[in-house]
């Protein structure tokens, strides 16, 4: 994840700052970071993916994620969240995302965030990724990212 761009990425949800992210140092808290890449995820998965968080037998899991910070966010930038997807297995999926702001080629922060499905009907054991999903996620893969 190195030397990225925003041209590497093929889908951006624009997530404002709050006042509240901010903490003593005068810059968005690394917890929030999270909260991001959770965000443009699970936009991404229930307006392409059709994902029914409240309906559907098979959900995400979140198994393995990891952030590096380039550079300090503070509010009140907007973030231009970019994601792609780099690995689709049978019942799992690995994105990653870059945090951009306006003016900004290189991302404020890179990571990546691993979801395993599961058949939460069926004491949350894993299950292969619904149809309607897989689409959506080869929509933005990308080999050799």
């Amino acid at each position: 994840m190195s030397m990225e761009k925003r041209e590497n990425y093929n889908y951006f949800l624009s997530i404002p700052t709050r006042w509240i992210d901010n903490d003593l140092y005068q810059h968005v808290n690394n917890v929030h970071f999270y909260a991001f890449f959770d965000t443009v995820i699970g936009h991404y998965l229930t307006q392409v993916g059709q994902m029914d968080y409240q309906n559907d037998s098979i959900v995400a899991f979140a198994i393995e994620n990891m952030c590096q910070y380039k550079r300090p966010l503070r509010f009140p930038d907007i973030i231009e969240a970019g994601l792609r997807i780099t690995k689709i297995g049978n019942t799992s999926v690995r994105y990653e995302i870059g945090l951009f702001t306006e003016g900004f080629e290189e991302p404020a922060a890179l990571g990546y965030f691993v979801h395993v499905f599961v058949d939460r009907n069926n004491e949350n054991k894993s299950a292969p990724i619904p149809a309607k999903i897989r689409s959506a996620l080869e929509q933005i893969y990308q080999i050799n990212s």
